[in-house]
């Protein structure tokens, strides 16, 4: 079986973010089937060109799994009318790469952006194979819960977009147990959407991970280590963590880290330079070899959304790489994720916005070590036992050959 993905923001062990698909390419090729991945040629973190050339569409070999990558405009930390203009942009060159995939049995879209998505469709739609509509996290909804769309004009012509997408794919696939109801509720049958959380890789996160060339690299080796390590978005309210270390400025023994980059990266820098943090290091993206170790440096984890309706619906994959690595997190994020960390007993949770409450529970597990070190083995033993991405992977899987082997009969699946 050969199945075609179209995700902007794909991205391989040696780069910075989220690096599902590629584990998951590797899986299937492991098992003697094939991902072939239409991506971008800019980093979604850091903004920054991939690969280095001219031309419209430039193909790679990573490991074994073939990626097309299309061109984008640099222009995703700008604002988000240049935002928006590098999403439509993709979304030409993606379906032009995906059409040299002639012979995939499976077309699958994944989401946020929405755009690629709908060129994932549109490519399925003219390749006559299925479509699968992947839903990371619920856009347009995040983007209006956030006020970062207001016209009502555009509220109304993506979520007709999402709607239209919905109706076209044969499965729909989503990481959060909180998102099925939801699109149940735009009019979609419940057996057509299927949830399998991402869960971690317990084999790379493990708390037998040595982070002491992290520590050393950064100069920390006696400190108390908070870190948030993910992407420095609007999304992710990082400013409520400078100001609990503004808070714990008196407490020489805790540091704040954070890796990563994104769209908020210099007015953060800026906002933590103004305060003058003594208590907080900048420590730049970080690919995703070397976030074992970086996990594995920390004393604590951080987890944290800004506090709107649809980020309760989600399930954020670094607390569940927290939870392989046997570090408890604070988390910063109320909703269906909170759930998993109080059942786990895997971490504390704080009401997001709430830099008092943050500081506090910081300061006392940072003099709390034997709960600390019993939140971490808790939150292991959950995570083996209900969220192992070995075992995920091989429901995702079974998901595909089921949609392709339902649809090997109908000229267009469910495109029609």
């Amino acid at each position: 079986m050969k199945i075609l993905l179209v995700n902007q923001a794909f991205v391989s062990f040696d780069e910075p973010g989220f690096t599902r698909h590629f584990e998951m390419a590797q899986y299937i090729r492991e098992r003697g089937h094939e991902m072939v991945i239409v991506a971008s040629d800019v980093n979604y973190q850091t903004g920054a060109r991939i690969v280095d050339g001219n031309g419209f569409i430039i193909e790679q070999t990573i490991e074994g799994v073939r990626v097309l990558r299309g061109f984008m405009l640099p222009s995703l930390h700008r604002n988000y009318f240049w935002r928006i203009v590098s999403f439509l942009g993709f979304m030409f060159s993606a379906v032009a790469a995906s059409l040299r995939v002639k012979d995939a049995d499976l077309v699958i879209g994944s989401s946020p952006p929405i755009f690629q998505a709908f060129a994932a469709w549109f490519a399925s739609f003219l390749l006559r194979k299925p479509f699968l509509f992947e839903v990371r996290d619920l856009w347009p909804q995040f983007a209006i819960d956030m006020k970062v769309i207001k016209n009502p004009v555009i509220i109304f012509i993506t979520h007709a977009l999402e709607k239209f997408l919905y109706n076209r794919a044969a499965r729909i696939l989503v990481n959060s147990p909180a998102y099925k109801p939801y699109i149940v509720s735009r009019g979609v049958p419940a057996e057509k959407i299927t949830f399998i959380p991402y869960g971690a890789d317990v084999s790379i996160f493990t708390p037998d991970a040595d982070g002491s060339s992290v520590r050393r690299e950064l100069g920390l080796d006696d400190k108390f280590i908070v870190l948030y390590a993910g992407a420095m978005g609007q999304a992710n309210d990082i400013y409520t963590i400078l100001r609990a270390a503004d808070r714990l400025r008196d407490d020489a023994k805790i540091h704040f880290v954070l890796y990563g980059d994104g769209k908020e990266n210099a007015n953060l820098r800026a906002e933590a330079d103004r305060l003058r943090l003594p208590n907080l290091t900048f420590a730049g993206a970080a690919p995703k070899t070397k976030m074992p170790a970086v996990v594995a440096a920390s004393d604590l984890c951080l987890a944290i959304l800004q506090d709107i309706p649809g980020f309760r619906m989600t399930y954020p994959n670094k607390v569940f790489d927290h939870m392989a690595a046997g570090r408890a997190t604070a988390l910063v994020i109320d909703g269906v994720i909170r759930d998993v960390i109080e059942a786990s007993g895997g971490g504390v949770y704080i009401p997001p916005a709430d830099d008092a409450r943050l500081a506090q529970v910081i300061r006392e597990l940072a003099h709390d070590p034997a709960r600390l070190r019993q939140m971490g083995q808790q939150a292991r033993d959950y995570l083996v036992k209900n969220f192992d991405r070995r075992d995920k992977l091989a429901e995702t899987l079974e998901l595909f050959k089921f949609v392709a082997k339902e649809s090997e009969n109908s000229a267009f699946g469910d495109n029609s």
